[in-house]
């Protein structure tokens, strides 16, 4: 567990000390901050539900960005083939630079609690809406992150690692748009797939076991998939 907790403390101080990582928080936030005015002035709702599609389809787009460093850096810098031959266990650097991902992320989410405060205080929102559609963007955040950190571990190239998560967020997040253009048994396993409607159950107060054992489900599955490529020697 302390390795863990130090690869993970690690990952973090990795991303503090890149300026890419403190770009993509300012502009993340300033694009969080122009629609949440826009929604509220538009909608003149006290909900937090079109702010939290905006965050979701966001991160789509800004996941990648922040996980595509994760193996690709210490394969390009050949430090890789050193943290493979320390006493830590594959399960642990898989583990360890998750945690290290996920807790960033987390923070920038965090961040993001103010739109709440700032509802409570004009308006009588619905607070269980606004904290389970709060717990949902984070469920579906922890899911991208272990799909970046999966596609980081095939290559070397952070750019071509960033390409390989769009390709999967878009086929996941999107996939739902395709449901009319298929027919049969298809259509429920697209519908399950999307990660969009099982973030709009939350958004609007609906938490099912469902969803949570669609996106616990995901991450371990990615994450199990990361450890058995590093583990396997497949970074080479």
């Amino acid at each position: 567990m302390n390795k863990i907790l130090t690869l993970a403390q690690k990952e973090l101080t990795g991303y503090f000390k890149s300026p890419v990582a403190y770009i993509i928080l300012i502009v993340t936030l300033s694009i969080f901050h122009i629609f949440f005015y826009m929604i509220i002035e538009e909608n003149r709702e006290a909900t937090l539900r079109d702010v939290f599609l905006v965050m979701e389809f966001m991160f789509v787009f800004l996941v990648p960005l922040l996980t595509m460093r994760i193996f690709a850096e210490e394969k390009s810098g050949g430090t890789m083939e050193f943290l493979m031959t320390t006493p830590t266990s594959p399960t642990a650097i898989v583990l360890g630079k998750y945690l290290g991902s996920l807790i960033f992320f987390s923070l920038i989410l965090l961040m993001t609690g103010v739109y709440y405060a700032l509802i409570e205080c004009f308006g009588r929102p619905d607070r269980v809406a606004a904290l389970t559609g709060f717990l949902g963007v984070w469920l579906e955040g922890a899911l991208f992150v272990a799909v970046g950190i999966l596609a980081s571990s095939w290559t070397r190239s952070q750019v071509v690692a960033a390409l390989s998560s769009y390709l999967i967020l878009f086929m996941l997040y999107f996939s739902a748009s395709f449901i009319k253009y298929v027919g049969g048994p298809l259509q429920p396993v697209i519908h399950y797939v999307s990660t969009s409607n099982h973030a709009a159950n939350f958004s609007v107060g609906l938490i099912t076991i469902s969803d949570f054992v669609y996106y616990v489900s995901g991450i371990l599955f990615c994450l199990i998939l990361t450890r058995a490529g590093i583990d396997n020697r497949l970074w080479r």
